[in-house]
């Protein structure tokens, strides 16, 4: 039978693949025609390791050097070597472009409308090539306006197994897509979008789920409960629903069915403006109770506008609450959409071209936000493999090729993070993460390829830094020698010396960013 492997790749994109019984996670790629990062194929290399988010795996044969032990007890794994034994979802340290894949343009017609309120609308669409879409419950997909250039972002409400696809807008006096299904969407219309997209999608639930919704933010998280409906979970899922006024109380039925498909889940809703329905008025995180949070074994959805996100996860703080795990999708403010106040949109043609490589791919796809609050030490562990594997390629494709000029420069980059790490130690945080990540940068910016320099900037290990460490962090000692003996064997084009050093300073700095985030979490 085998199962379905999501592949996250890191400009927003997500595949789901199917992989045999007894078949690697790269074999079934490959036949995909998906090609995620390889070297060796042997389990030797370590080229090809990535960070499994959610599943298990049989991890197959390899070496220390291309994965440790620690490593595998974390969640990485070597995709060429590992046998799924569960539904994974994968963080892929490349783009989709450069994996030779992208997300796909799906025709469909409308089948259902169903208008609410004057506030919110649904609608359902039936879509040719239907075994083509998959996706994860939470993701996303960009919809082509009919009649217009416009492009909204909306995430599915319907679930991955469900035959038709429905979305849930909210209505605005400006939006471009609330225009269409207000005056002018009929049964039968004709309509385009590309996805999927997002990094905000169900994890095998291994602990409690609490779910928050702000307004149509329920429409991702009905997709998860679908999901969830399917294969119940031990453990307890309570959803708590933010609305502002009467008019936005919908969907209130869809919720009442969930009770009887989905053993354990309970909810509750309430809205910020007096005088409504709804049973409280205030904000979701005053009728969060202890029970729901599980002491922070818990695990955290929530889907809703700028404000709400902030609010929730300023409230955790106050309280004392680390959760487990924290997801969102977070509504794009108004002003990245030009006034219209929908979920989000593609960034327009002009703005790409204006702002170049400096624009990661995943905010050129959608104005609409994704992903988890704060990040734990697997993220970390992620961002320096992916950086490593990088270094690795553009070390590969430079060595021999700088002029003296050039080398000369690479030193001077060196030399400067030397000044601000003492006895072992970071003195300085801000500078030695900003001439760190200048060090590390230089050579994508002189290799003269655009796809590895945007690549490397998309990666986030300079805020993880700066965010992680301060005066007096320890840092392992060979940190600035490093960059000097990287260096060296430029300068000697010492091939087989680059790599080992690029290799054991990426170990070497998990080690250190391990320490700092278990010191940032103490304090």
């Amino acid at each position: 039978m085998g199962h379905k492997v999501a592949l996250s790749f890191e400009d927003g994109v997500t595949k789901v693949i199917k992989v045999g019984d007894y078949e690697t996670v790269m074999d079934a790629a490959y036949k995909a025609r998906i090609n995620i990062p390889s070297d060796c194929r042997d389990g030797a290399c370590g080229t090809c390791k990535a960070f499994c988010d959610s599943g298990s795996f049989d991890p197959g044969d390899y070496i220390d050097d291309a994965m440790t032990e620690e490593e595998l007890e974390k969640g990485y794994m070597l995709t060429c070597q590992a046998v799924p034994e569960s539904d994974l979802a994968i963080q892929i340290p490349a783009t989709s472009e450069s994996a030779k894949t992208s997300a796909t343009t799906f025709t469909s017609t409308v089948k259902e409308l169903d208008k609410h309120s004057e506030t919110t609308v649904s609608f359902t669409l039936a879509v040719e090539n239907r075994d083509a879409l998959a996706f994860l419950p939470g993701q996303y997909v960009n919809i082509k306006v009919p009649g217009t250039d416009a492009e909204r972002s909306y995430s599915f409400s319907s679930g991955p197994e469900v035959q038709d696809a429905s979305f849930m807008v909210r209505v605005t006096p400006q939006g471009a897509m609330s225009e269409y299904l207000r005056d002018r969407a009929a049964v039968g219309d004709t309509v385009e979008f590309t996805g999927p997209y997002g990094s905000f999608f169900l994890r095998e639930p291994k602990r409690p789920l609490l779910l928050l919704a702000g307004g149509t933010g329920l429409a991702p998280l009905l997709s998860i409960l679908e999901k969830l409906s399917e294969n119940p979970p031990s453990a307890p899922v309570h959803l708590i629903y933010g609305l502002t006024r009467e008019a936005d109380i919908v969907g209130l039925d869809w919720l009442r069915e969930y009770e009887a498909k989905l053993p354990g889940f309970t909810w509750d809703y309430i809205a910020s403006e007096p005088d409504t329905s709804a049973p409280h008025t205030g904000y979701v995180t005053q009728i969060i109770e202890p029970s729901h949070l599980n002491d922070g074994d818990v695990d955290i959805y929530l889907c809703g506008p700028p404000p709400m996100v902030n609010a929730v996860s300023k409230w955790l703080d106050s309280e004392g609450i680390k959760p487990a795990n924290f997801y969102f999708e977070r509504f794009a403010p108004k002003e990245t959409t030009g006034g219209d106040a929908e979920t989000g949109a593609p960034a327009p043609a002009e703005k790409i071209e204006a702002e170049g490589d400096t624009m990661s791919r995943s905010e050129a796809v959608s104005s609409l936000e994704t992903g988890r609050l704060d990040f734990r030490k697997e993220d970390s562990f992620a961002q320096l493999d992916a950086r490593m594997g990088l270094e690795l390629a553009v070390s590969e494709l430079m060595l021999g090729r700088l002029s003296q000029e050039q080398l000369h420069q690479f030193r001077r980059l060196a030399e400067a993070t030397t000044l601000f790490v003492r006895a072992g130690a970071v003195q300085e945080p801000d500078e030695f993460a900003r001439t760190n990540e200048e060090f590390h940068e230089y050579l994508f910016v002189v290799c003269d390829n655009p796809m590895l320099l945007e690549s490397y900037r998309r990666l986030d290990v300079h805020a993880q830094m700066a965010a992680a460490f301060e005066k007096g962090t320890p840092i392992f000692e060979r940190v600035t020698q490093d960059h000097l003996d990287i260096v060296d064997a430029f300068e000697r084009q010492d091939k087989a010396r680059a790599r080992e050093v690029i290799m054991a300073h990426a170990r070497d700095a998990k080690e250190t960013m391990s320490g700092a985030i278990d010191a940032k979490a103490g304090n």
